[in-house]
């Protein structure tokens, strides 16, 4: 970035990037993606606890990122009251979009349980751009 090249700290280079509180928004919809369809998953296809097991497990590696976030969007004084519900019910309507266009709902539901399983899911993958930003900052 520029800025940084001129020294200004990377907090003040994201100031004026409102695109970063929206992505880090984002975390919150991987969030409400996940949470969404595991429930619906193991509603629909028998209370299969596989699908819950899968949740956790995923709440708990992603829990630091989702914090992580929150503190950043804090600092950067962005993100209204409304906005982490809204990325929430982006994240969860897409989601369910999908899940609605699917041929076989239950091959669906086990390959987003793989998924979720094998980490692809993970906000450090999924947005792994942000993901850095929030962390140069939060580190200053």
């Amino acid at each position: 970035m520029v800025l940084l090249a001129l020294g200004a700290s990377a907090a003040q280079a994201q100031e004026a990037n409102p695109e970063l509180v929206g992505e880090l928004m984002a975390f919150h919809g991987s969030k409400a993606i996940v949470s969404a369809m595991t429930t619906h998953c193991y509603e629909t296809t028998g209370l299969d606890p596989a699908y819950h097991s899968a949740y956790d497990n995923w709440y708990l590696r992603n829990i630091g990122f989702l914090d992580l976030a929150d503190r950043v969007v804090a600092r950067l004084g962005g993100g209204n009251a409304g906005a982490q519900q809204a990325a929430e019910t982006y994240g969860g309507e897409q989601i369910m979009s999908a899940y609605n266009q699917a041929g076989d709902k239950d091959s669906f539901c086990r390959g987003f349980l793989e998924q979720v399983d094998t980490g692809a899911l993970d906000i450090d993958k999924q947005l792994p751009g942000p993901l850095k930003q929030a962390q140069a900052i939060a580190a200053e």
